[in-house]
């Protein structure tokens, strides 16, 4: 048994069983990566694959059995290499973060401007996606820390911190009638003009869509999108009024908007810091979570990770 033999095991299953798609992965030949499987099988006396034919369609319930085992020996093999160069070499190596558009664009650029003056030799990759998109990227090991809103609480296999609330904010060009309502605005309001927000699943939609189905409301959805720049800009278009994160409106940048606050409408959201469960994490990886979020101080990460996988844990 070699390390080779897992990960053309674990790319198998992450690749959906094309083996061509492995082997680019693993820099290898299809041919190689399917007699890397075969030895593996022809040693552990069970076949991991179904097949059909050549083609490899799923796991077996012994492949089912093998692929959390597999997993686990891969990320503590990882673990040893880390450990070595947390100790050789505790000021430079690699931090890979993905995270939303709205969390990359509006919540982390302090927090890498000043990692970086604390550590200029670690490389960051900043990598964006959806919430399901960043969960797969901790789950892939792409990725060493995940930030989003939406998602990250829902895999098991993922230690997901509590780090900030939010709130959504209306936004609208200069003069707008929303501007001059009397009193705090309402649903009924909102739905009368033509509302651009996120696509499904990103930056707390699931809380609006929740708030107009309560009330029997139904908005007039003109346009959606994952970035809430790109919402501003059709704002100022007078496509429609904006339903954003209330951190996406800055009053310097965006002089011909306005925001009201409609906190009283949309529940709080709850942003989330993840990481992969049993991953040792290096030194400067827990100083930049405790930047981003103070009170998840290195402490408070490893009683996170020792906690049993769907516990509520809370700062």
């Amino acid at each position: 048994m070699n390390f080779q033999q897992l990960r053309s095991v674990r790319e198998t299953v992450r690749l959906g069983f094309n083996l061509t798609s492995v082997a680019q992965s693993l820099h290898t030949s299809q041919p190689g990566v399917s007699r890397q499987i075969r030895e593996l099988e022809d040693e552990l006396g069970v076949e991991i694959f179904v097949r059909a034919g050549k083609r490899l369609t799923g796991l077996t319930a012994p492949g089912e059995a093998v692929l959390p085992i597999v997993e686990r020996l891969l990320t503590e093999a990882q673990n040893l290499s880390r450990v070595g160069e947390d100790y050789a070499e505790r000021d430079s190596g690699r931090l890979s973060i993905a995270a939303t558009h709205s969390q990359a664009r509006y919540a982390l650029p302090q927090v890498v401007r000043d990692f970086r003056q604390l550590y200029p030799r670690v490389t960051l990759n900043l990598h964006q996606g959806s919430p399901r998109q960043v969960a797969q990227m901790l789950l892939d090991g792409e990725a060493d820390i995940g930030v989003a809103t939406e998602a990250l609480a829902q895999y098991d296999q993922l230690v997901a911190l509590p780090c900030y609330r939010w709130t959504h904010s209306v936004v609208v060009p200069a003069g707008h009638t929303l501007l001059q309502a009397p009193g705090p605005l309402t649903l009924q309001q909102l739905a009368a003009e033509p509302v651009i927000t996120y696509d499904a699943g990103y930056t707390g939609r699931t809380h609006i869509d929740e708030a107009f189905a309560r009330a029997g409301v139904q908005p007039e959805v003109v346009l959606t999108a994952m970035d809430a720049d790109v919402i501003k800009t059709y704002v100022e278009l007078g496509l429609g009024i904006g339903i954003v994160a209330s951190i996406a409106f800055d009053p310097e940048r965006d002089r011909n908007l306005r925001a009201i606050d409609v906190r009283h409408l949309f529940a709080t959201n709850l942003t989330r810091l993840a990481v992969r469960r049993g991953t040792y994490l290096r030194a400067y990886v827990y100083d930049f979570i405790q930047a981003f979020a103070s009170p998840l101080t290195r402490a408070v990460v490893e009683q996170a990770q020792a906690e049993a996988p769907g516990a509520d844990f809370e700062i």
